[in-house]
């Protein structure tokens, strides 16, 4: 029996689920740990996979653009929440973020496919 794993292939990865789990993940885990870093943690580690991902399948201009996406529904999340709520606010960026990925890199042909 092998113990190794490997990554999926960067662009056969779905990122709406990776940004979904990034977002509602790393603030889950700030709030029930009371550990706001660690809520970063899984924020980032998603989002460097998403990256990989986008990069992959669109190029570097789309992964740049999804990732600022990524970032803003972050930093807007806070502000938001002061008027919706926190949970209202956490979804409404997670549910744009998520959009926007599938829209721009989950929905559309790999690179490759495209160039070959």
């Amino acid at each position: 029996m092998s113990t190794s794993w490997t990554l999926k292939p960067a662009a056969a990865v779905k990122t709406a689920p990776v940004v979904a789990i990034g977002l509602l993940g790393g603030y889950v885990t700030a709030r029930e740990t009371g550990i706001r870093p660690l809520g970063g943690v899984v924020l980032g580690v998603a989002g460097a996979y998403a990256i990989r991902s986008w990069a992959a399948r669109r190029g570097p201009a789309t992964a740049a653009a999804l990732g600022a996406v990524y970032v803003l529904g972050f930093g807007l999340s806070h502000p938001l929440a002061k008027k919706i709520g926190s949970w209202p606010a956490v979804l409404t960026v997670t549910a744009a973020s998520a959009v926007a990925s599938h829209l721009l890199s989950d929905d559309r042909p790999e690179r490759a496919a495209i160039e070959g």
